[in-house]
């Protein structure tokens, strides 16, 4: 089962006269991340690098920022995926103590940074959402706000046509039962065009 991040959460180490400030958030996408990471770059100008890790489906990523090759952005990545923590985003700002570290140590650093971050988090369960477009005829619109509402989906538009559009989304693992609930109430009247 893959999680997400409740509230960001920060760590901060001290090796060998570098400080390692840590911190894993939810992000919904690439975009988000990056924007992230800009403001840590705005917030820490005297940071020597702000190393991150990005675990979000079909966009993770990992950046070393000036790191040796392989040594900050893929372990914290790793970490991530080890916790299976999803839409999440790890950074890293490092400031640098005048004391080389190794490849080892800067792993073993990074790696401790977000690991030590996510042992505070709040793991919650992610629930992949599915979105349904559904049309019915005006004279059913209550009837769908009602089902909408009973089920907890969140409803993202409602346009008023010909018939009542609605676009919605709610839990993969609700859908078909949902439309079956409401195909079987509006007795077979629910047009289900792809969302």
């Amino acid at each position: 089962m893959a999680f997400t991040l409740a509230q960001p959460v920060h760590s901060e180490l001290l090796i060998k006269k570098s400080r390692f400030i840590g911190c894993v958030q939810s992000v919904p996408d690439r975009e988000a991340a990056l924007a992230v990471v800009a403001a840590l770059r705005a917030a820490h100008p005297g940071a020597a690098h702000v190393c991150w890790a990005l675990m979000a489906g079909g966009q993770s990523a990992a950046n070393d920022d000036g790191e040796p090759g392989g040594t900050a952005g893929r372990p914290m990545l790793e970490v991530l995926r080890h916790q299976q923590v999803e839409g999440a985003l790890a950074t890293v700002v490092r400031y640098f103590g005048g004391v080389k570290l190794g490849a080892g140590g800067l792993v073993r650093a990074y790696t401790d940074s977000i690991a030590q971050a996510l042992a505070g988090a709040t793991l919650v369960p992610l629930v992949r959402l599915r979105t349904l477009r559904c049309e019915v005829p005006y004279a059913l619109e209550g009837l769908v706000r009602r089902e909408l509402a009973a089920a907890g989906a969140v409803l993202e538009s409602v346009a008023h046509a010909s018939t009542v559009a609605f676009v919605f989304a709610l839990p993969e693992t609700a859908a078909e039962a949902f439309i079956a609930r409401l195909d079987d109430a509006a007795q077979g009247r629910v047009a289900w065009p792809r969302a």
